[in-house]
């Protein structure tokens, strides 16, 4: 949310620097991100003065330009070549001297000096609207009144408009803040708490509202009193469209909203002043001279503002006229019905509408309005009237119009104030304050609640209308901390505190461990968003879709980790950072469609590495090598081995994971090697290999549970190892061969490595020679050669039986 600081000040009864204002805003719970100068003209016309125009001849060597002699206020005239054609003998004008700095509509900031224009020397410039930054013309310099005294500092003669604004970090529970009136009211409670004295706000409600005449009544008629709880309206008549007021329009451009006419620029100063907001119709449009506030059949077509034709649902409230809809309301209007330069006659709409039905409505039609997202965070439904009848006495003023009708306020059903009760033993309790019983009170007062009852144990108050967050004690505990300030609680010299037991700590140690391991790698973790977007996910059936989602990009639960890794991998990227080793743990999530479970969807733990770029970095007697198929391979055997999982691999193909290698303990998957394909990581604009692991760190932590902790005393005698080469067909995956080795259960074989693979067409035409390394272990005593050259035999004939493999002499 975005405050001005002057727009603030119209509603509190005391000046406050805007370093302290800033300061007490943070304190109240309305956390302050930024503070800065808005200046209506960047660098606020700093130097630029006024001129008079002495002398003015044709420049000796252009036809173009113009020399010219001008009085600056400072002594002797200065010598000014200028090129615009409309440059005349005692025009007053707007100069620009050597060393300033102006800053034009387009393009960058310019610092002039003194410069030779085709021969002739020049001391400053003679400057047009845009090169100032003072308006988009360029049809010549800037020509001012005549009267006007030269050396005069422009700033000072059109006075440009500077503010400070305040970027507010808003909490949603927070709506009654969203707006310069809300804010002055939590401003002056804060005030009159520490100010010890009363503030209460400067209100624009003035209370003299009175129609004109009765020209132009409308009939209305609220249908859906449910989602329409109340609905105020009037007309005005004879109204001239045009600008709004300057003042108006430099607070507007000052909060970051685009002025675009009278009319629409006060619905909008409304809105950012009361946090109620309005709609305009124009009245020529409304058939019939009715409003109907109700519900369409479900596919009616409905063009909105911007030209565009949307399906209705049956859920969404609809604003009508005798033939149909004109509005969707609270959220967005309808291309016919809005005002125009030809609109001369309104009817002005204040209303309160279903927070759930508008956030729906306008999530649906991904229609994210101003309006919209006050209604569904819950507007004052007790200020419907007073700022509608604001509205129209501001619109009558600036646009010289009649109100032409009584205000219209339909308001059926009017709610009981919520009450809430709190105990002051809560109160201590909740806070870790002992609060005096008379402040809390006084807090509450300030902030606009009802004291209903006190007792000496308690209070009962009736919450505003507009704090529609508060319901329960701890809601009151909340509001009186903030106004007090949090940091006004004091810090007790000692802390009672129970031991817990922790649950589940080994599986905790176990993910530290991994994630060590992998830090020590090298990797960085990441942290991604389990809520994503169903357009990543085109080949999932099973995708747990988002009733209330929080917006169009993020409206699934992920079914799997590689595309919000993949989103992390292209940001870095972009950036330059080309090399990158990442792993992240989190979930995935899918929607069991059968009902097999005891609910009908699943939640998966997931540990995944995301590997593209150099294995590490170059040095000077070492170039990094690339991340490849077998880089992720090792990464991921050592991290089962680290957790204890004996898992064999074998190739697999994985849908949306490309062509990799799939870990099998016991005949289940436990984790996934692949390189991404191609077209997937084109997706993201990843144009270099990308290799991903995908673990399943539920299975991991369960059989990691299972397994008991094993010690082996270290061996005393000595390991043998003893080479074997042999040829073989070139379609003989290294799994098999190492299956083969242990296979034979040969107990004293340790350990099978893969050392050299060798291709010729002296070996044949499909074959390849492998070379292997065994590793054998005697636990009792020392191996002789016989027994060496016994297994070694039994390697070979396995190999040959089984692969049909021939050992070379």
């Amino acid at each position: 949310m975005t405050i001005s600081y002057h727009w603030l000040h119209d509603y509190l009864p005391v000046r406050i620097d805007p370093e302290r204002l800033s300061n007490i805003l943070t304190s109240i719970g309305l956390e302050v991100e930024s503070l800065h100068l808005y200046e209506e003209v960047p660098g606020n016309l700093g130097g630029l003065i006024t001129g008079k125009v002495l002398a003015c001849d044709p420049h000796p060597n252009a036809d173009k330009l113009k020399v010219t002699q001008v009085d600056t206020g400072s002594g002797d005239p200065l010598q000014i070549v200028c090129g615009a054609s409309n440059v005349a003998k005692g025009q007053a004008v707007v100069v620009a001297l050597p060393g300033v700095t102006i800053h034009p509509v387009k393009g960058e900031p310019l610092t002039l000096k003194v410069t030779k224009i085709r021969g002739v020397e020049s001391h400053g410039m003679l400057c047009a609207e845009d090169e100032i930054g003072w308006g988009e013309s360029h049809a010549g310099i800037m020509v001012l009144p005549e009267n006007t005294v030269p050396g005069t500092p422009l700033a000072q003669l059109l006075e440009p408009y500077t503010d400070w604004v305040y970027e507010i970090g808003l909490t949603p529970n927070r709506m009654d803040a969203m707006s310069h009136l809300g804010t002055a009211r939590d401003v002056c409670a804060y005030l009159t708490h520490h100010e010890g004295k009363p503030h209460t706000i400067k209100s624009p409600f003035t209370g003299d509202f009175k129609p004109d005449d009765q020209s132009q009544p409308i009939a209305v008629n609220v249908e859906n009193t449910d989602a329409c709880r109340r609905y105020s309206g009037v007309s005005l008549k004879g109204l001239q469209f045009g600008p709004a007021p300057k003042w108006m329009r430099d607070r507007l451009k000052a909060i970051g909203v685009r002025p675009i006419s009278n009319i629409v620029d006060i619905t909008n100063y409304i809105l950012h002043e009361t946090g109620q907001p309005l709609h305009a119709f124009d009245r020529a449009h409304l058939k019939g001279g009715k409003i109907i506030v109700k519900n369409l059949p479900e596919g009616t077509p409905f063009t909105t503002l911007d030209g565009k034709e949307r399906k209705l649902s049956a859920e969404d409230l609809m604003i009508c006229d005798a033939e149909g809809g004109v509005c969707i309301a609270g959220v967005y209007g309808g291309l016919d019905s809005g005002v125009s330069d030809q609109t001369k006659d309104i009817f002005l709409e204040s209303a309160w509408f279903d927070p759930a039905t508008i956030r729906k409505t306008s999530f649906r039609h991904g229609l994210r309005t101003d309006a919209a997202l006050r209604f569904e965070k819950g507007v004052d439904i007790s200020n419907t009237k007073v700022v509608l009848q604001r509205a129209a006495q501001l619109i009558k003023e600036v646009a010289n119009g009649k109100i032409s009708s009584n205000v219209i306020d339909i308001y059926p059903k009017i709610p009981a104030p919520v009450v809430v009760t709190l105990d002051y033993s809560y109160l201590h309790k909740l806070s870790g304050k002992a609060y005096p019983k008379t402040t809390a009170a006084d807090i509450l007062k300030a902030l606009g609640f009802k004291v209903e009852q006190e007792t000496g144990n308690s209070i009962t108050v009736a919450v505003p209308t507009s704090k529609t967050d508060i319901r329960l004690p701890a809601d009151l505990v909340e509001e009186i901390m903030r106004i007090d300030g949090l940091d006004n609680i004091e810090i007790p010299a000692g802390i009672t505190i129970t031991p817990a037991v922790e649950a589940d700590r080994a599986v905790a140690a176990l993910k530290e461990k991994a994630a060590g391991f992998l830090v020590g790698l090298g990797f960085n973790e990441i942290m991604t968003n389990s809520i994503s977007n169903s357009a990543w996910y085109g080949g999932y059936d099973d995708k747990v879709a988002l009733l209330n989602s929080l917006s169009s990009e993020l409206d699934v639960m992920r079914p799997s980790m590689l595309e919000t890794g993949l989103e992390v991998l292209a940001y870095n990227l972009n950036r330059k950072n080309l090399s990158l080793k990442m792993f992240e743990f989190g979930k995935t999530y899918g929607h069991d469609r059968e009902g097999k479970g005891k609910t009908p969807f699943r939640e998966n733990d997931h540990l995944c590495l995301y590997l593209t770029g150099a294995a590490g970095e170059d040095t000077w007697h070492h170039k990094a090598t690339p991340v490849d198929l077998y880089y992720a391979k090792g990464a991921t055997e050592a991290l089962l081995k680290l957790c204890g999982i004996a898992a064999t691999g074998q190739a697999a193909g994985e849908a949306g994971a490309g062509t990799g290698i799939v870990y099998l303990h016991n005949g289940h998957p436990v984790a996934r090697t692949s390189q991404v394909p191609a077209k997937t990581a084109d997706r993201f604009g990843i144009r270099q290999p990308v290799f991903f692991v995908d673990i399943d760190w539920g299975q991991v932590t369960a059989l990691y549970n299972r397994q008991p902790v094993k010690y082996r005393e270290v061996a005393r005698f000595p390991s043998v190892q003893r080479d074997l080469a042999m040829v073989m067909d070139e379609g003989i995956a290294y799994d098999r061969i190492k299956a083969a080795a242990f296979g034979g259960k040969l107990k004293k074989l340790r350990s099978v490595d893969l050392f050299d693979v060798f291709r010729s067409d002296k070996i044949g035409a499909g074959k390849k020679s492998v070379a292997l390394a065994f590793t054998f272990q005697d636990e009792e005593k020392t191996l002789t050669d016989k027994e060496i050259d016994a297994m070694m035999q039994q390697l070979a004939q396995t190999f040959s039986k089984e692969l049909g493999a021939e050992v070379r002499k």
